[in-house]
């Protein structure tokens, strides 16, 4: 049966922020280290020692954003120990993450120089959990600070005479686990005492982010938006998308069943309830909405591959990935009032990865291509739509079978992004455009889609699943009609 979605193309309700398409790169695994970092001697193509075609496929996704060093490596993290020659960096055994030494070749000027190279802002995340508030003062004096100073005399003498612009600072990171194991109230307070070091110096104007709640704790919310909002210009949220149990099996990245499958759009969808129930408590503490929502972690997490070091967090990418980051991106333009970043985790090698390294091998994953398929969707304009589907059933429970998500580029240009989540069954939709001034637009899709649920691209096979024209798209008067096929991601594009 044919469903109908109404689009509005008049009525706009909010800018869609292109840092909700920002990245994380932690010192886990193999994002940094062989991931985005293989020195200046590797055999892999290089400049300075960051991989070219990592460079490359980062730039065309317009990857607006990179979060920085973490994670739970973060609160662990002594920012002192990344500069100067390498050679003297202090070695640590980086106890979060697998255990193994952490040499500290990639520090602050090396990562200051990938965002350089990728067009994209620097999002640092501060050490609240085993830090100083002097330890972070003279982090951000160093990296900003221009005139005479203790901290810009060393930057200058490593090589740097002009400070960076650095706007995103997160004053610490999921303090209330990894990063302290602090209660909102303790946690409170010493975000208010260490932002007051966090300063402003010159024309560099930063923008605070208060590590915010895991999941469903509402009450971290509350307690932060009460004792420290003026303070604040973001609150961050972390929530996983996690078929299984976190401590008993989360569940194979390649061998879902069909509940398992399922199970994962439920809990992707999820996402949605959670933004919904923070931003009412956000609301009533700032209710212009200054302060955003900054979900700088997000994704599937699954068993790590067999035979992978456990603490590497390393899983393959399927069409079920794509499926889950189309569904975040919808969620994400439908709170794009509140929502200003979101950062997936990570861009490398780690978890809900969109590159895949060995050796000098990359791949581009089913969840980059979402990406890049998406990418007209930032900052442009979220527009109105009222959608009738079909149900997605399994046992006594249900979802929507399609997503979808529209919206109006600054050229006029209208995207529309869907997301048919059933594993087996056809989407045939008739899509009616409301409110366009012009004659009639010319349509053009893509679509991306596999025949298994465990569909992924592999260093042997690596386009086996990407876009491909999207075909049958059948244009009316005041509308057009399209079939989407099963675990399928789309985007129509209407032009002038």
């Amino acid at each position: 049966m044919t469903k109908q979605i109404i689009i509005n193309t008049d009525i706009e309700k909010s800018t869609i922020n292109k840092n909700i398409y920002g990245h994380f790169a932690e010192h886990l695994g193999r994002c940094i280290y062989e991931g985005f970092w293989v020195g200046e001697d590797s055999p892999i193509p290089n400049t300075n020692g960051i991989r070219n075609d990592v460079v490359e496929a980062l730039k065309n996704i317009n990857i607006p954003l990179l979060r920085w060093p973490g994670g739970c490596f973060a609160d662990e993290y002594h920012w002192k120990d990344g500069i100067g020659p390498r050679e003297g960096r202090k070695r640590m055994v980086n106890t979060h993450w697998g255990g193994v030494v952490e040499n500290n070749h990639f520090g602050t000027h090396e990562f200051m120089m990938l965002c350089d190279m990728l067009g994209a802002e620097p999002y640092i995340n501060g050490n609240v959990g085993s830090g100083t508030v002097l330890e972070m003062q003279e982090w951000i004096e160093y990296l900003t600070f221009e005139g005479e100073s203790p901290m810009s005399n060393l930057r200058k003498e490593n090589g740097r005479e002009e400070p960076w612009k650095v706007k995103y600072f997160g004053v610490g990171n999921e303090n209330w686990g990894c990063g302290g194991n602090m209660r909102p109230q303790y946690y409170s307070d010493l975000y208010r005492q260490f932002q007051t070091y966090v300063r402003n110096y010159g024309d560099n104007k930063l923008y605070k982010i208060a590590g915010g709640a895991n999941v469903d704790d509402y009450n971290w919310t509350e307690v932060l938006m009460r004792e420290s909002a003026p303070l604040m210009d973001g609150l961050s949220l972390h929530y996983y998308t996690i078929p299984g149990d976190f401590w008993e099996g989360k569940g194979s990245a390649t061998d879902p069943s069909e509940s398992e499958w399922f199970i994962t759009m439920q809990k992707a969808l999820h996402m949605d309830e959670l933004i919904t129930k923070h931003s009412t408590i956000m609301d009533k503490y700032d209710p212009d909405k200054r302060i955003g929502m900054i979900i700088d972690e997000w994704g599937t997490w699954f068993d790590v591959e067999p035979g992978t070091n456990p603490g590497f967090l390393y899983q393959q990418n399927t069409i079920r990935d794509a499926l889950v980051a189309g569904l975040h991106f919808h969620i994400f333009h439908e709170h794009s009032d509140r929502v200003h970043m979101t950062n997936i985790a990570q861009t490398i090698n780690v978890l809900q990865s969109v590159l895949l390294t060995e050796g000098e091998k990359m791949i581009l994953t089913p969840t980059y291509h979402v990406f890049e398929m998406f990418k007209v969707h930032q900052d442009a304009q979220f527009l109105s739509v009222s959608a009738d589907v079909q149900s997605y059933k399994m046992d006594e429970k249900e979802l929507p079978q399609v997503s979808v998500s529209v919206s109006k580029a600054a050229n006029g240009e209208v995207n529309i992004s869907l997301c048919n989540i059933d594993t087996k069954n056809d989407a045939p939709l008739s899509l009616q455009l409301r409110g366009l001034t012009e004659g009639e637009p010319k349509v053009t899709g893509r679509v991306l889609t596999a025949d298994k649920t465990n569909s992924h691209n592999t260093f042997d096979q690596p386009e086996n699943v990407s876009p491909k024209e999207l075909k049958n798209i059948n244009v009316s008067e005041g509308g057009l009609s399209v079939t989407l096929p099963p675990m399928s991601v789309s985007v129509i594009t209407l032009s002038n």
